[in-house]
């Protein structure tokens, strides 16, 4: 979190990662320039490819998650999108859980489905059901390893082992978990993407994104990373790169061709938020833990979505893939009595005072929203239901707040209903 990617700058001695705020960079001469483009020496051409406040983040990241490498993007959904463009091609197949992020759900059906691909959602929660999924045209499985806002925990051992024997990669979305919590490498996984603009930055300031590779699998069968490639004169990316195909793939093409870079002021904050990450993710859990347990037992409250609870059906597995809590987001039935849900909602989101109204999670702060109405609203009936989510379901992120604070402000909100 604090050292990995960086030493002091030899030149001034700045302890602290420079922010370089630069489009470009002199090359030292045609020679150089020449083997730069053509992938044939590392170094910074761009800053829409690279950029040294940013390879101090990758870096870190990389090393947080036990990965061979990682590239930061302009957001989460820039992650997921360049991961998956990096990797597919017209006429592909992906199996992915239906207990996703609404924008997820709909980048995966709407987005991809102009491109040609085609998906399949299912209910994460046993591996079955993901194999009977599965054609002869998919090419991969993806996964959130806390479903939003459902709080479902996928068993990674047996997706990584499903998608080991018929050899595809395995993609999880660790956005609620951070490295901190779970390193879904670890466990088989393939690919990990963040959405850096939560727990990692940490204070709702910065958008950004990162895919971290495990270094693990053989892409010699994947046609977009093994075989030749026209923008590179017909450079085959795994012949040469190896391990490090998938990788140098998303960078020198993916994101040089969709300008989904991130930017250097938005590196540096994101550093300065990875600094603290353990520190503020055990405050998260442990709020998270106590006031889940004081909604479970709120008269006012049917149901509550997260796995710390025994209640919960993963909480098994929660203790196995994430021993020191499942995070800090979690969703609730509100119990409206004789009022229409959908008006209990909104009465018990508009009496908080502490807790902010908005889209986002993962802040310092604690918030609030109606998903239903907000960031699944897109989704049809069907789809609601299949995500887990009711007109009476209310996620909550909660942040670093004192907990008697946080649990006076539900209790005040819950007793206007």
């Amino acid at each position: 979190m604090l050292h990995a990617g960086q030493i002091p700058d030899p030149h001034v001695g700045a302890r602290a990662v420079p922010i370089y705020q630069t489009t470009s960079y002199v090359f030292e001469n045609t020679e150089e320039a020449a083997h730069l483009f053509e992938l044939k020496q590392y170094g910074n051409i761009y800053s829409r490819i690279s950029n040294p406040t940013t390879a101090v983040f990758e870096e870190r990241m990389a090393s947080l998650e036990n990965a061979t490498g990682a590239v930061a993007v302009a957001s989460g959904m820039a992650a997921q999108f360049g991961t998956l463009m990096t990797l597919l091609s017209p006429g592909d197949h992906i199996v992915a859980s239906s207990q996703l992020y609404g924008g997820t759900l709909t980048q995966l059906a709407h987005t991809f489905k102009k491109l040609s691909v085609d998906v399949s959602f299912v209910d994460p929660s046993e591996t079955l059901n993901w194999e009977s999924a599965i054609t002869p045209k998919t090419k991969l499985l993806f996964v959130e390893i806390i479903g939003n806002p459902s709080g479902a925990i996928p068993d990674l051992e047996g997706l990584a082992a499903l998608a080991k024997s018929k050899r595809m990669p395995l993609i999880v979305d660790s956005t609620f978990a951070t490295p901190y919590l779970c390193r879904p490498i670890d466990w088989g996984a393939t690919i990990v993407t963040h959405s850096a603009t939560k727990f990692i930055g940490g204070h709702g300031s910065s958008i950004g994104g990162v895919v971290v590779d495990s270094g693990d699998f053989d892409f010699s069968r994947y046609a977009t990373i093994a075989e030749a490639s026209p923008s590179y004169h017909g450079l085959r990316f795994f012949d040469t790169f190896g391990h490090y195909a998938f990788m140098m793939k998303l960078r020198a093409e993916t994101v040089r061709d969709t300008g989904a870079c991130i930017s250097p002021m938005n590196s540096f904050l994101l550093l300065q938020g990875l600094e603290t990450l353990s520190l503020r993710m055990d405050r998260h859990v442990a709020n998270a833990q106590a006031i889940a347990a004081y909604l479970e037992a709120h008269p006012k409250v049917n149901r509550v979505h997260y796995a710390g609870l025994e209640s919960h059906p993963h909480f098994e597995r929660a203790k196995k893939y994430l021993p020191k809590g499942p995070g800090a987001v979690m969703a609730f039935e509100i119990n409206p009595g004789a009022t229409d849900p959908r008006q209990a909602g909104k009465k018990f989101i508009e009496g908080l005072q502490l807790f902010s109204h908005l889209a986002n999670i993962g802040d310092a702060k604690s918030l609030v929203i109606h998903p239903g109405s907000t960031t699944h609203q897109q989704l049809s009936d069907e789809e609601m239901v299949a995500a887990g989510i009711t007109p009476s379901t209310i996620r909550l992120s909660v942040g670093l707040e004192t907990l008697e604070d946080l649990i006076w402000d539900l209790d005040q909100a819950l007793s206007a209903i």
